[in-house]
């Protein structure tokens, strides 16, 4: 019951953590600053038990913060995993600081200062707020996370510097752009494709070179990989000859900034390969069942299911898969007017982006392996006309959420009926 929790609130900071704790009546027991290092949050720990010494009839902690850049980490995982507080069923909630900060705004007549604060987060869960977040799980979790997020971050970089090659692209081979039926490389950011792109000056000496001496090139670049390099070697010199000429100094300019983004690029690859190694390395050495369900669906990987374990933690912290998909933002908020409803409707804000990346990439890969979830999605592709991908692939995924919640929840391998239950 709350009137039996003692709610607290921390105001997290880089050197201080504003503590406040209250009861269900919001009567203050205490509300002051301890330094963010060991020895402050081992004080932190000491005025929560005395709090509950004085006053037998709290039985339970709930704790509060804002996930403040990094500087929650070390405070939530300590007091998530003190086995003193556990004995007192404690329970760290790490929100989102858009949230508390939409919720300080109700307060009009409030002022701003980290005593303020550090009592608003204290109400905050006290009005149950946190009810449907996961609370926090300690270092086990933040390794995993650590890494995933990581992989997120540099999956991202890769897709910027991609996006930002294909302007450059243009500028020197504009013919790739506008007939990409004819590109002379499958994969236009690859290797072979980085050596013949950038090792030529201008179009111009593309055209002229001799055709043996660009098949050799191409066979040399891609290892002899390619099974017909004279026909690859004749769509470069045509998409060369078609293409807008540059002079020598912008053709120069425009290939050392091209080679810069291939580097780029082949750095990301090499990294992104590296971190599914060590994330495969640590989900496989933790007890965690969930992997071993997630992995059962076929086109899900080991770091797709790493991923989803590393932000979902505990399935029982969501009582729904409506709640579970309002966390990582498969939610949106109606739009509707007298007789109009649009059917644009924006995401929510406050939601898990790492989830809603990792659950997005593993429908993509499930659609590839199950026909049930591909006619599902290309039926809603075939609704629209604008932004059709991106709207299917969503609403796939908020279908897919749906199954995840009931093979995580009832601790089901899946099969065919997983598809029929969540229809």
């Amino acid at each position: 019951m709350p009137i039996t929790t003692l709610f607290v609130g921390i105001d997290v900071s880089l050197k201080t953590n504003q503590v406040c704790s209250i009861n269900f009546n919001q009567d203050v027991f205490f509300n002051q600053s301890f330094d963010n290092s060991p020895s402050g949050t081992e004080k932190i720990v000491c005025k929560l038990l005395d709090v509950l010494n004085v006053h037998p009839e709290l039985t339970k902690i709930h704790i509060c913060m804002e996930a403040t850049n990094v500087y929650h980490i070390h405070v939530s995982s300590v007091l998530s995993t003190d086995a003193r507080l556990l004995a007192h069923g404690v329970k760290v909630f790490a929100v989102n600081a858009k949230l508390i900060e939409k919720y300080k705004e109700t307060f009009v007549d409030r002022s701003k200062t980290d005593p303020e604060d550090a009592f608003l987060c204290a109400d905050y869960v006290r009005i149950g707020k946190c009810k449907d977040l996961p609370p926090v799980m300690g270092y086990q979790k933040i390794a995993l996370q650590r890494l995933t997020r990581q992989r997120k971050h540099i999956a991202e970089q890769l897709g910027i510097e991609k996006q930002y090659l294909s302007s450059n692209l243009y500028l020197k081979f504009s013919a790739l752009k506008v007939n990409p039926d004819e590109r002379p490389f499958s994969n236009i950011y690859g290797k072979t494709s980085s050596v013949m792109l950038t090792d030529f000056l201008t179009n111009e000496e593309i055209v002229q070179a001799d055709l043996a001496d660009l098949v050799a090139k191409i066979a040399e670049a891609s290892k002899k990989r390619f099974d017909d390099p004279e026909s690859t070697a004749r769509l470069l010199q045509k998409v060369s000859r078609d293409s807008f000429r540059l002079d020598k100094v912008a053709s120069d300019s425009v290939s050392m900034a091209m080679a810069s983004s291939f580097r780029l690029i082949q750095c990301y690859q090499d990294e992104l390969k590296h971190l599914d190694k060590e994330i495969i390395r640590l989900v496989g050495s933790m007890d965690n069942h969930y992997y071993t369900i997630l992995t059962s669906c076929k086109g899900i990987g080991p770091v797709f299911a790493a991923g989803m374990i590393a932000e979902i933690s505990n399935i029982n912290c969501f009582s729904s898969d409506d709640n579970l998909a309002s966390y990582c933002g498969l939610r949106w908020k109606r739009k509707q007017s007298g007789p109009k409803d649009s059917d644009h409707r924006k995401q929510p804000n406050g939601c898990n982006s790492f989830l809603r990346y990792y659950i997005v990439e593993a429908t993509a890969s499930v659609i590839r392996h199950n026909d049930t979830l591909a006619d599902f999605y290309n039926r809603k592709r075939s609704e629209v006309k604008v932004n059709a991908h991106k709207r299917a692939l969503v609403l796939t995924s908020r279908k897919f959420v749906r199954i995840v919640f009931g093979l995580l929840r009832n601790n089901k391998l899946f099969d065919d009926r997983c598809l029929a239950a969540s229809s």
